[in-house]
């Protein structure tokens, strides 16, 4: 029996899901249909690829070694469909774009409408979540890019672009006592509740690494999740957060935030635009980043 296309699928489904049910649901196939096609896989290359766990599965260690090369299997495939698409340029296709929640709400958005008018022809879809969900998306072959905030490289990324750049802020409500400044002394904050995002965001990780290089003590901190959660919050008079600049302007500008800088400090970052480096970078994928590139330079 020859290994199919079908099984590598089926092998990636289930560990993406740890589990037969979840792996046959996503695929909607039967559960004996799909727990054939694996016994068939392992009979196939002589290894047990998944450790059964009860209702879960994890793979084994021949499991990671088949999930790495299974992968970029699929992402070679992929290419090769995109190339054949592009024999008719620019008229019809799909682009997925994954972003980290700043530059996909406050960045991306104006570049997306650019693309459409430019592009009507290509379906470009916009998924957001935190940076280190997207870059999971980008190894593991779901998002043709991912558009990323503070971010260092990981086996099976390749950075495309780098230019876009964001600051922090420190933002505090209109009556706060800090309200009228424009800047405060860092020391500052340990008297403070400092509002941050959840693990994986990389405006928390950079914001974390500038106040820990600096030396700087901040008081006991709120998680939220989302931007918007952490503004409002603000407002509510919960605390004050490190947010990009691009965040808040809106709210700014209506005198709801006062955003103000670090004496001696200016926290600043780049956009990253990351992809999976097994893949060929698509024509809607080169149009897409020359947009961002006359963004930037506009």
């Amino acid at each position: 029996m020859q290994l199919s296309f079908r099984q590598f699928e089926v092998f990636l489904a289930v560990a993406r899901a740890k589990s037969f049910r979840g792996g046959a649901e996503a695929l909607h196939l039967s559960q004996p249909a799909l727990s054939q096609h694996v016994a068939e896989l392992e009979r196939e290359l002589g290894a047990r690829l998944f450790d059964r766990l009860g209702r879960s599965v994890a793979l084994t260690e021949a499991g990671r070694i088949l999930e790495d090369h299974a992968l970029r299997l699929f992402a070679t495939l992929t290419s090769a469909r995109a190339a054949i698409v592009e024999l008719g340029g620019l008229q019809r296709g799909s682009l997925l774009v994954g972003a980290s929640t700043t530059p996909g709400i406050y960045v991306l958005p104006a570049v997306v409408a650019s693309f459409h008018r430019r592009h009507p022809g290509i379906a470009l879809s916009l998924q957001i979540a935190n940076s280190a969900v997207i870059e999971e998306r980008i190894r593991g072959n779901e998002v043709d890019l991912g558009v990323v905030g503070g971010h260092a490289l990981h086996p099976g990324e390749e950075c495309l672009a780098s230019g876009l750049v964001d600051e922090l802020v420190l933002i505090v409500p209109a009556g706060h006592p800090w309200a009228r400044r424009r800047e405060i002394a860092p020391a500052l904050l340990a008297d403070q509740r400092v509002l941050v995002r959840e693990e994986g965001s990389a405006t928390r990780q950079v914001a974390e690494r500038a106040l820990q290089h600096a030396g700087v003590r901040f008081g006991a901190s709120m998680e939220l999740g989302h931007t918007e959660a952490i503004k409002q919050a603000v407002m509510a008079g919960l605390g004050v957060a490190l947010v990009s600049v691009h965040a808040v302007r809106g709210d700014v500008a209506s005198g709801r935030l006062r955003a103000l800088r670090l004496k001696g400090m200016r926290i600043r970052r780049h956009f990253h635009v990351i992809h999976n480096e097994a893949r060929t970078l698509s024509a809607s994928a080169r149009a897409f980043l020359g947009l961002l590139d006359a963004g930037r330079k506009g």
